[in-house]
């Protein structure tokens, strides 16, 4: 069986992205499975209203969460939830189209180096969750760098009787010489570890919970386990993505700190939930595997909240800027940063400082020509200050910055753009902590289309929002604090 997807190469540098590369998926059988999709897309498709620029989206049709994402040889494979018929959730495929067990649901990928599962050496293994009548686990193998596919013919590799299984993220855990997989429980709010050898046959090793009392009735996705070095010792992260239960309303990623023994996973004492990221946006995300010391993460920019109803045709949904997520110290506490790949300096312009006083109103930007670009902002923590992105239509982003309780809000609402498509994507205040010492605030703000990701003192908080306006944010004003500002344009990766 045959059918097409797509799916993103980063070739060379994780920001150089070429689009619409056909994947041919088969199995035994000799038919197709799902229609093609536009194998090359033209360069009108990305050129829409609200289309991202320096963000990736598919070509058209329904997005969700990143799946697959391995590193091998120089490229950084993507794959993630499609919709191959429809520009709203449903028929979810990535790798492979769904079979007799079901819809395939999200998953993970290896590189098998040294053929423990047998079918050769260097081969990448999907894993992923087989959703029908239950959620059971399952694989798929290629020989030709992931262009195509093989269902392995003994799946599910485990079996499961409920819908509270899913979201598999495997790693070769070296210490205990064995594949660890990590799998959420949904509404059951716990994690699964479980063993194998041979990516086929599966030991269950342990349980992670961890009680919330603020959130008591949630639900658990898409896990990432994953190691740190950190003055010397090893640290683990567990990553959980909940829904609902987010850090405002809807989705979120929260993570605990913690040690791995190769069985089980021990959080330390800590005040949990912690948080990737403050802002609405930034769902499901997890890193991509084989890349060494570096942990690259990625995550789905919406909310299940609003996801099926935000104004974009014909795709929708975009995936976050990369981030490289680093352990950091903050008051005598370990937290995760998540500062935007350094890639990024490939697609970047040059930096353009803008002086001038506090109220000054600078257009920075040409909104015909440059279609991204990056606010870099240093800005004394001696009073409150507040930034403004705004564009001629008078449609504004305004960030808050209160100097005495550290503390940065944004407000999204009518006046930031298009807004009246659902009540759940007004949020009158998005507040997050500066998790600066520092008494000068380094704020880097990524503006595309229609999103802002913001970031304090390289990473260390992040809050990633959409945004509708008519046109893109092309004029900036700062008032309150001493600053200094530089902007540069980006270039877009579908020029």
């Amino acid at each position: 069986m045959k059918s097409w997807c797509n799916k993103l190469f980063m070739v060379a540098t994780l920001m150089s992205a070429s689009l619409g590369r056909r994947c041919i998926v088969k199995n035994d059988q000799n038919k197709n499975e799902n229609p093609s999709i536009d194998d090359h897309p033209s360069n009108e498709l990305f050129n829409e209203q609200f289309r991202p620029q320096i963000h990736f989206t598919p070509s058209k049709n329904w997005m969700n969460d990143p799946n697959g994402m391995v590193y091998v040889d120089g490229t950084y494979h993507l794959f993630f939830q499609y919709n191959p018929e429809a520009n709203v959730w449903g028929n979810m495929s990535w790798a492979i189209t769904r079979d007799e067990l079901g819809d395939v649901f999200s998953g993970s990928a290896v590189i098998d180096k040294y053929n423990t599962a047998g079918f050769g050496n260097d081969t990448m293994i999907a894993i992923f969750t087989s959703a029908g009548s239950a959620q059971q686990q399952s694989i798929a193998y290629s020989i030709d760098d992931g262009l195509t596919f093989t269902r392995y013919e003994n799946n599910p590799i485990i079996k499961n009787d409920n819908d509270l299984q899913r979201d598999p993220k495997v790693f070769w855990h070296e210490e205990s010489k064995q594949w660890i997989m990590c799998l959420a429980q949904g509404w059951k709010m716990g994690i699964e570890i479980w063993g194998s050898t041979d990516l086929k046959n599966w030991n269950k090793l342990s349980e992670f919970k961890h009680d919330l009392p603020d959130r008591p009735k949630i639900q658990w996705e898409c896990p990432d386990l994953i190691s740190f070095e950190y003055n010397g010792k090893k640290k683990w992260v567990l990553l959980v993505s909940v829904n609902p239960g987010g850090y405002i309303i809807g989705s979120g990623t929260m993570y605990f700190i913690g040690d791995f023994d190769g069985k089980r996973f021990t959080a330390e004492e800590r005040n949990y939930p912690l948080w990737i990221d403050y802002g609405m946006d930034n769902y499901a995300g997890v890193t991509w595997g084989n890349t060494g010391d570096r942990r690259v993460f990625l995550g789905w920019m919406n909310n299940w909240e609003y996801a099926d109803k935000v104004p974009n045709s014909p795709w929708r949904s975009a995936m976050t800027l990369p981030r490289e997520l680093k352990l950091k110290e903050l008051n005598g506490e370990l937290i995760l940063s998540s500062p935007v790949v350094k890639e990024i300096e490939g697609i970047a312009k040059k930096w353009n400082k803008f002086e001038g006083v506090n109220d000054s109103k600078f257009r920075i930007i040409n909104g015909k020509t440059d279609k991204a670009y990056q606010v870099q902002l240093n800005i004394e923590l001696n009073k409150d200050s507040i930034i403004t992105l705004s564009n001629s239509k008078d449609e504004k982003l305004i960030i808050e910055i209160d100097a005495a309780n550290r503390k940065l809000t944004t407000h999204r609402d009518d006046k930031t753009g298009q807004s009246e498509f659902s009540d759940k994507y007004v949020i009158k205040s998005i507040d997050a902590p500066l998790n600066t010492e520092s008494s000068t605030l380094k704020l880097d703000i990524y503006v595309d289309q229609s999103s802002v990701e913001i970031l304090s003192d390289d990473g260390r908080m992040s809050m990633t929002n959409l945004v509708f306006p008519f046109s893109i944010y092309d004029s900036l004003s700062v008032s309150g604090a001493k600053y200094t500002v530089k902007v540069r344009p980006i270039k877009s990766i579908y020029a």
